[in-house]
């Protein structure tokens, strides 16, 4: 019954899409960077938000960019190889990870902030 709940409330926001990269295999000490395409609304207009989840452990929040001024803030695991940046032209909001282990094999996840700036 939930989740026919959240199905039927989604539909509402059909038009808005945060579309991401495709997955992508890579080796320790490389280098990683995804992209998130924002449509149907003004990206600007709401913060995004970086999530991880490791295989069979809870989601850890990454960190948010403040959308427009190029102005991030992280999670206090998140500060030395994790760097969120954004072109405001495409409405593409990019998350770059460096010097890869193992510990970041994950699915990485984008989400816009629930409420206006």
């Amino acid at each position: 019954y939930l989740w026919s709940s959240l199905a039927s409330y989604t539909n509402i926001f059909d038009s808005i899409k945060l579309d991401q990269s495709s997955s992508e295999v890579k080796r320790p000490g490389d280098t990683v960077q995804m992209s998130c395409v924002i449509s149907g609304y003004s990206m600007t207009s709401r913060n995004i938000h970086w999530i991880r989840q490791r295989p069979g452990q809870a989601l850890e929040w990454i960190g948010r960019m403040d959308t427009g001024n190029n102005s991030p803030r992280y999670g206090s695991s998140f500060q030395r190889r994790f760097t969120m940046t954004e072109n405001v032209p495409s409405s593409t909001q990019y998350l770059e990870i460096t010097s890869l282990t193992t510990d970041d094999s994950a699915v990485y996840f984008c989400a816009r902030d629930h409420k206006t700036q």
